[in-house]
């Protein structure tokens, strides 16, 4: 009776995993078949197209009109640097509300949060104005250049990504910088030789998190960048789609795929960080 029950229940739980499986993985598949289809619509679409090609492929590499290869790397080149940087700042940021005691530490740390509750999109027309005065100071943060758009990104990485980093930080045990401290280490190196080290897998989500949003932004780029060059991915992929009248659907679905690349390589470079705590670690040796 009892391996009977527990037989339906490995069918019901491989059931569901299954249909979740198929859940996440159908979308794929129909961008997939629309990326393979030469008629570069979707209508009447079907999960094997009739005459698959790479027509649309091709058509990305081959089409000066928009330059899908530099679009890629400019999203790539933006979204890393952006990461570096939010990263950085963030460790920066979260160490001292982690492990020193100072008047203001717990307004400080809420009033990170309420700035984090108001979306960048609220200001966008303060942003354009504010970087369109910028350009007459210093042209190379102006108006449709990298630099504005990283900064932008910069001015929002801090917030939550804040609070993460802080609440890792304090599970790691104020005895090793103690340690560090009697041997003769700074502050400084206490934090970049033994906090750091340790820190790998908050780090590793942190930049991953902010390497995906900066990739995947729209809003803020298409407003501040407004040349076919300087264009990043998603700004990119818009005009595939933006007149109602020539769609290319089929382009825009290999256009998303390959867009997909950096992002799964990213993963697989740094999952191992992201799997493991390397806390259990630190004490040994």
């Amino acid at each position: 009776m009892y391996r009977t029950r527990d037989t339906k229940t490995k069918i019901f739980k491989h059931l569901v995993i299954w249909i979740v499986i198929a859940f996440a993985l159908f979308p794929l598949l129909w961008t997939l078949s629309a990326a393979l289809n030469p008629a570069n619509t979707l209508i009447n679409q079907k999960l094997i197209p009739d005459k698959a090609s790479f027509d649309n492929i091709k058509y990305l590499f081959n089409n000066d009109q928009h330059p899908f290869p530099i679009w890629i790397w400019n999203s790539v080149k933006i979204s890393l640097i952006t990461a570096v940087i939010a990263v950085s700042m963030t460790a920066l940021a979260a160490y001292p509300f982690s492990r020193f005691r100072f008047k203001g530490r717990r307004k400080g740390l809420f009033i990170i949060l309420l700035i984090q509750i108001f979306p960048q999109m609220l200001a966008m027309v303060a942003i354009y104005l504010l970087f369109l005065n910028i350009q007459e100071v210093l042209p190379a943060f102006g108006l449709n250049t990298h630099p504005a758009i990283i900064t932008i990104y910069l001015g929002g990485a801090i917030g939550v990504n804040t609070w993460l980093m802080k609440g890792y930080l304090d599970t790691i045990p104020s005895s090793l910088e103690e340690a560090a401290y009697i041997d003769g280490a700074s502050k400084f190196q206490a934090f970049y030789k033994i906090i750091l080290p340790l820190a790998r897998p908050i780090l590793a989500v942190l930049f991953v998190l902010q390497f995906i949003a900066t990739y995947s932004e729209y809003i803020l780029a298409s407003i501040i960048l407004n040349s076919n060059q300087k264009f990043t991915l998603a700004v990119g992929l818009h005009l595939f789609i933006s007149d109602m009248y020539a769609n290319r659907w089929g382009v825009f679905s290999a256009a998303a795929l390959i867009g997909a690349l950096p992002i799964i390589i990213l993963f697989m470079m740094v999952q191992k960080y992201i799997v493991h705590g390397l806390i259990s670690g630190a004490v040994k040796g």
